[in-house]
């Protein structure tokens, strides 16, 4: 963490965006006699669980030409184009918990802990940073943040831009109902500090049609766009990236199942021979510089949660059950063939007309043991669960190696999109996603994904894409190749130009105010 010396320095902005294309990126050139400028984004959260807002502070570095401080909570590590530019500094602050107050009282907790954090951001913003030109922040969460942004910008004559990921008072109602008085008192604080804002920037056409109509607020939308570094992977980069997580996939916690059955060295596979059990995966294989994907292999299907109160994974373990059922049943197999002697089967090369699927959940959250042990207690036949966290790295490597992302995102306000999903169309990954009321600005049915609204619909999907695996499954392979025209459309550099950076300069100059 670098530390700087602080100065106040009163100046009129000038031109500072005049913009220039080099190198396919759009930079901006300022007057050399002038003192660079700088942008202060602020996350009151993990920033390495906060792509989006990384996203902005690589745009304000690269293409903006801004000197940026990230303000955030420590926690994940963020991406490594992040750490390796020189215009961006990480700037951590201690996480606020108080789990003995909270038992005693929700609202005392709740109160005490955002005086805390109302401290410990004013302190970081107006005395541990240089004055920036303009401050970035994310919504939600919005207390204290909103206000202490605000306040911050005030006393540094700063200018306060907000971006819209959500709305706080939504998900706090999640917990507490939307009648609750913290949930009102939270709504209210919301809304005045909003309104305070400079600039604001949000992820929808429903949420800018939201805050103009009922909040008073104009703001910008600004789409989620993959970036550069998301993209389908390549056979060898698949097989690489098996490799690394063969344990992970093979011997979690000791469980026995479809996809760890035979790993334990592919004890009585005969298809295998020892020399060759160094260059193969369980999706695929090396033979001298060539490899290959195998046509045994599981079919793949990612999800990422943050296994929170909107995502009902319970809709994804139905799905698995009943896929499980079904396939038993088309294939006319009843409970007295053995798993084991079904698994030696597969193990050895026999394909079927449906796949096994091993279905691999990424994230952190609250409810994620929950989960985990019910995925113990379930008694599957051809689907295998793994739970895992993953580097920035690997994430995009693992999305473009997979045949199907499922999103069980519902969105506490009903106005947000997923930026999974979008991450997923970045390495041209159909999708199946829970339907809710603006999910298709982003998921075109039938034409890079599909919506469902039950366990039994998704189970259904399943069944669909998967028949014929994985030669013959004309329907997977025509939603990925519409994912493929999605992702290639644009990326976030090129929305972030055409809508963010327009707007940030008419805030930094004071047009907007």
């Amino acid at each position: 963490m670098q530390k700087f010396s602080f100065s106040v320095k009163i100046r009129q902005p000038s031109s500072l965006f005049r913009a220039r294309l080099w190198n396919g990126a759009v930079a901006a050139t300022v007057d050399p006699m002038e003192k660079k400028r700088r942008a202060a984004v602020v996350v009151l959260g993990d920033i390495g669980r906060s792509p989006r807002m990384q996203f902005h502070a690589l745009s304000l570095a690269r293409q903006a030409d801004l000197e940026v401080d990230i303000v955030a909570n420590g926690g994940n590590e963020p991406y490594v184009a992040i750490k390796e530019n020189q215009s961006i500094h990480l700037h951590e602050m201690k996480s606020v918990s108080f789990q003995a107050l909270s038992k005693i009282s929700s609202a005392l907790s709740l109160l005490v802990k955002a005086v805390l954090q109302f401290i410990i951001l004013v302190w970081f913003l107006c005395f541990r940073i240089p004055r920036p030109d303009i401050f970035l922040v994310q919504n939600p969460p919005s207390v204290p943040t909103l206000a202490a942004v605000k306040f911050s910008s005030w006393l540094r004559r700063s200018s306060f831009l907000i971006d819209w990921h959500n709305f706080g008072y939504t998900l706090l109602g999640l917990s507490h109902g939307r009648s609750h008085i913290i949930v009102k008192i939270y709504h209210w604080f919301e809304k005045f500090f909003g309104r305070m804002a400079d600039g604001s920037l949000c992820v929808t056409q429903a949420m800018q049609h939201e805050l103009a109509q009922n909040w008073g607020i104009k703001a910008t939308v600004l789409y989620d766009q993959p970036p550069e570094f998301f993209h389908p992977a390549s056979t060898e980069e698949k097989h690489e990236l098996f490799c690394r997580l063969g344990n992970n996939i093979c011997h979690q916690d000791n469980i026995c199942d479809c996809v760890s059955f035979g790993a334990e060295g592919l004890k009585g596979c005969t298809s295998v021979h020892v020399m060759d059990r160094l260059s193969q995966s369980m999706f695929t294989g090396q033979v001298g510089n060539d490899f290959f994907l195998k046509p045994n292999r599981p079919a793949l299907v990612v999800s990422s949660t943050s296994w929170s109160p909107d995502e009902d994974f319970g809709m994804l373990l139905e799905a698995a059950v009943m896929y499980d059922r079904r396939v038993a049943a088309a294939l006319c197999e009843d409970d007295s063939i053995e798993d084991e002697k079904l698994w030696m089967d597969i193990c050895n090369g026999k394909q079927f007309l449906y796949p096994r699927l091993l279905f691999i959940i990424t994230g952190k959250g609250p409810e994620k043991r929950k989960y985990e042990e019910q995925i113990k207690r379930l008694n599957l036949r051809r689907v295998a669960f793994r739970t895992m966290w993953l580097s920035a790295e690997d994430y995009p490597l693992l999305l473009g190696s997979a045949d199907l992302g499922v999103c069980l995102h519902t969105s506490s306000s009903g106005l947000d999109l997923p930026m999974k999903v979008v991450d997923m169309f970045g390495c041209g990954l159909p999708v199946c996603a829970v339907s809710f009321s603006c999910i298709e600005e982003l998921v075109k049915v039938e034409k890079n994904g599909l919506l469902f609204s039950s366990p039994s619909e998704l189970a259904d999907q399943f069944m669909m894409f998967f028949k014929g695996f994985p030669d013959h499954c004309d329907a997977l392979k025509s939603l990925r190749d519409g994912a493929l025209a999605t992702c290639s459309t644009s990326r976030w550099s090129t929305e972030w130009q055409t809508h963010a950076l327009p707007l940030i300069t008419q805030v930094i100059s004071g047009e907007r105010r």
